[in-house]
């Protein structure tokens, strides 16, 4: 169950199938981001492909000397542009890969474009889909929602994608839904339908355990996305923002040339791949490891390179010292500027009452805290916004609610009325009416009890009290808990044994906090796997461009359609 390999192995096994020989990468928008969050530029040369190319590029010359590799999505446009493409043929001989399911006729019609007879193979590699983490993928869709049903075109995208995922991990699951959701239930309708449509696909060895798709609606949880993180994928997410890896930092003051932007990729980066889901103190610490490591490697400036073994060892560490090097600047440089934010907006102030309206039950108390903060001039517009939404989420039926005064706290503060609006927006959203979930505990003495003693033994520290609604509802899931009444199968059967292999879609998007609770429990609940995906992996201001889209938009009807084909499948 690991997203990131099975999308790296499908690349592998394209160039492999290609034979030896000098190649172009062909590729559209989705598949460059597809391939480029899994591989680097440097790796893929090391594959003798020396030329990446969009499909879409006008102005591409002939090189009948290269061999194209074409990955594509099978959309109506890229069919289009192979046509064109195999008619006046630029390179020597074409071997085309699609990211999904192609339909019998545009295989034809690619076939009868074929004049000169340059296609050596068509096949379906499934990777249609973002590996963000080995157990984390995305789609990289915003706003799928027109209020609470889907926008149709995004519901066959959604489709696609996800039936991608399980076939890349070679699952066919038993489906699982959140009732309160419609949407949640036509996505699962919607893939089922392609598991029938496409049953010889999906026709893989068969299991004790059958695996397990749960789908679920971000509306259950509104509270996550919103909260400040303080890991470091999650906290970059949240605060400098993660864009298929990569984060622009051309905003940071007195920032050079060559770190105006960054990737960060597990895959190939050490540091990170170590720190990922560490807690921005024992970065601090790791980042001073990580220095004075560097320093003792550092070819000293008076080392004197008097023999010919002397000058070949440096050469041989050169390459090596070069990326740490890189690595070292890199990362002090995320790090530092992390660092600076924390302390130029007051976020761990921010951070300690975000975690008391999300994790306690004092009304007085929060709205106190929230109202000291919406006056300090430091905490800025964004965070102020955050901290409201929070309270309005979890004092929306309070009979002492001052949500009105601090909707006029956040005018007086200069808030700008589209985010004072978004505050309703939230509520709307993803308030008590829309939820099917027990997301704010009822406090009696009982869950009191429970939260004191969970304080005591399972919290690291004041600013991660909070943990997400899924891992609650994971949790159920695993200890054969979670109740069909509000996650109902999908079909007659039901799964009768705790579920070994999970696959979790969040429509409306997950969060790298989600994907923590993710990693934690494939790391400790032994026999159990799971894979969390979403429409998109949110930070807060994503999230709240998603409601306003979702709560702006009217409801309309949908309809999905696509005929099937049979190329090679893999």
């Amino acid at each position: 169950m690991n997203v990131t390999l099975a999308v790296k192995q499908y690349i592998s096994k394209m160039i492999e199938n290609s034979g030896p020989g000098m190649k172009v990468l062909l590729m559209d928008k989705e598949t460059t981001s597809i391939v480029s969050v899994v591989y680097t530029q440097s790796e893929i040369l090391q594959k003798e492909v020396y030329l990446f190319e969009r499909i879409d590029s006008q102005n591409r010359d002939s090189m009948k000397h290269l061999k194209a590799i074409c990955f594509l999505r099978p959309t109506k446009e890229n069919v289009e542009h192979l046509i064109q493409e195999l008619r006046r043929p630029k390179y020597s001989v074409y071997f085309i890969y699609f990211s999904n399911v192609i339909s019998k006729s545009e295989i034809k019609a690619l076939a009868e474009a074929d004049e000169q007879e340059v296609v050596a193979e068509v096949q379906e590699f499934y990777g249609d889909f973002i590996a963000v983490n080995p157990h984390l993928f995305s789609l990289n869709l915003c706003g799928v929602a027109r209020g609470r049903s889907w926008e149709p075109t995004l519901l066959q995208r959604t489709t696609q994608g996800l039936t991608s995922v399980l076939l890349a991990l070679k699952k066919c699951p038993m489906i699982r839904y959140q009732l309160s959701s419609d949407m949640a239930k036509r996505l699962g309708e919607s893939v089922k339908q392609i598991i029938t449509k496409e049953y010889e696909l999906f026709d893989f060895r068969k299991t004790e355990v059958p695996p397990l798709l749960l789908i679920l609606d971000r509306s259950d949880d509104a509270i996550t996305p919103l909260l400040n993180q303080w890991t470091y994928q999650a906290m970059v997410h949240e605060l400098l923002g993660l864009n298929n890896n990569r984060i622009d930092l051309s905003r940071v003051p007195g920032i050079s040339k060559d770190l105006k932007e960054v990737v960060l990729s597990a895959e190939n980066d050490e540091f990170y791949a170590n720190n990922l889901y560490l807690n921005f103190g024992e970065i601090g610490t790791n980042i001073k490891n990580l220095m004075e490591d560097f320093q003792k490697k550092k070819p000293k400036e008076q080392q004197k390179l008097e023999s010919i073994s002397d000058m070949k060892a440096f050469v041989d560490n050169y390459p090596q010292f070069k990326k740490m090097s890189g690595t070292v600047s890199k990362h002090v440089t995320v790090v530092g500027e992390l660092s600076r934010l924390v302390s130029e907006r007051h976020l761990m102030e921010v951070s300690e009452v975000e975690q008391e309206l999300a994790c306690q039950n004092d009304h007085s108390s929060a709205s106190q805290n929230v109202r000291r903060l919406l006056q300090n001039s430091r905490v800025n517009e964004l965070d102020a916004v955050r901290l409201v939404m929070l309270y309005a989420l979890r004092y929306e039926k309070h009979s002492s609610s001052v949500l009105p005064g601090l909707l006029e706290e956040l005018n007086k503060k200069g808030v700008s009325e589209r985010y004072r609006r978004m505050v309703m927006s939230m509520v709307e959203y993803g308030g008590k009416r829309v939820r099917g979930s027990d997301l704010i505990n009822p406090q009696d003495a009982v869950a009191i009890t429970k939260q004191f003693f969970k304080g005591l033994k399972g919290v690291e520290n004041v600013y991660t009290q909070h943990a997400p609604l899924l891992q609650e509802t994971l949790d159920q899931l695993i200890k054969g808990r979670l109740k069909d009444s509000q996650f109902p199968y999908l079909g007659p059967s039901s799964l009768r044994d705790r579920p070994q292999d999970i696959t979790v879609f969040i429509i409306g998007g997950a969060t790298y906090e989600e994907a923590l609770a993710v990693y934690n429990l494939n790391r400790t609940t032994p026999g159990v796997r799971i894979v969390l995906g979403g429409t998109t992996i949110h930070n807060t201001k994503s999230f709240m461009e998603e409601v306003t889209l979702t709560t702006a938009a009217g409801h309309g009807g949908e309809r999905t359609h696509r005929a099937s084909g049979h190329p090679n499948r893999r």
